[in-house]
């Protein structure tokens, strides 16, 4: 891997972790469309912590105090009953999940699931998945001319069997295409919860996971065409795009709808299948010289 695909990976992961169209389908595409090697599940792991980073910089204040009233809670038995403590449990339970799916199908994501085809279909329906949930919402949000508002939920409605909900929407993102923050907001606003709310938890849920898998996968880096010097670069790089981006989408989400994405997502599944059925791209590019 050159200096300049780990330029532009970086970039695109920076783009795309926190937006819900999926990053790692992205790496896969851009790679593809380009010509280059497929960069595979460990630079793309790995390039995630850079994004993590992000997320627990913008975030610190709200994790500091999760983390310590989680800590305080193990020896203070009134703690437990504390807003904080239960989140920092919640993160734990809802990570479980996609850490026990992601060692089981360690094989099927570094291989099958890599398939163009198996991408595009994944784009084209969490897309719909997410504008359904999406309509839900501002149905919700807005009322009508025969439906009165109706309240949504925030983080502190959150119980263990919404938190197990949203581990599986996660663990979903194994398969490239499906998008780590596009299925957990989905699976929020499907459970009623506001936007923010679902954004912001799936946010604070990644971070155990990915953070988890990119170490697991450090033993990887230096097989093949991945070198170490070029997937830091790619890490720094999407820390810093990626905090720009995340900034921006939480902002974006309060008064928003998240149907640009889901017409990005169905239009890019289709060019997909296209290109594939046309001859004109592989469906394993750049996998036979990963």
């Amino acid at each position: 891997m050159s200096w300049f695909e780990s330029f532009v990976l970086g970039l695109v992961q920076g783009l795309t972790e926190f937006l819900p169209i999926s990053s790692s389908a992205h790496l896969r595409l851009t790679a593809a469309f380009a010509g280059w090697h497929d960069p595979g599940a460990a630079f793309t792991a790995i390039s995630q912590i850079g994004t993590e980073a992000a997320v627990l910089i913008y975030f610190r204040k709200d994790i500091a105090r999760i983390v310590s009233a989680w800590f305080r809670s193990l020896t203070d038995k009134e703690m437990r009953g504390d807003h904080d403590a239960q989140m920092g449990w919640l993160v734990i339970v809802g990570s479980i999940p996609i850490g026990v799916l992601g060692i089981t199908l360690k094989d099927q994501i570094e291989g099958p699931f890599r398939d163009l085809r198996l991408i595009a279909t994944t784009l084209i329906v969490m897309g719909v998945v997410l504008g359904i949930a999406d309509r839900l919402a501002a149905r919700d949000e807005d009322g009508g001319k025969h439906r009165a508002v109706k309240e949504r939920k925030t983080l502190k409605d959150l119980g263990i069997r919404d938190g197990l909900i949203y581990g599986f929407c996660q663990a979903m993102a194994l398969i490239p295409g499906v998008s780590r923050s596009g299925a957990t907001i989905s699976g929020g606003l499907l459970m009623g919860y506001t936007r923010e709310s679902a954004a912001r938890y799936s946010f604070l849920l990644a971070i155990p996971a990915v953070l988890a898998s990119g170490v697991y996968e450090l033993k990887d880096v230096g097989e093949g065409h991945v070198s170490w010097g070029p997937t830091i670069f790619a890490t720094i790089v999407a820390f810093f795009v990626g905090y720009a981006v995340i900034a921006w989408f939480m902002k974006f989400i309060t008064t928003k709808s998240f149907m640009p994405f889901v017409y990005y997502r169905v239009a890019l599944g289709i060019l997909i299948f296209i290109l594939v059925s046309t001859g004109a791209l592989s469906p394993h590019a750049g996998e036979s010289a990963g």
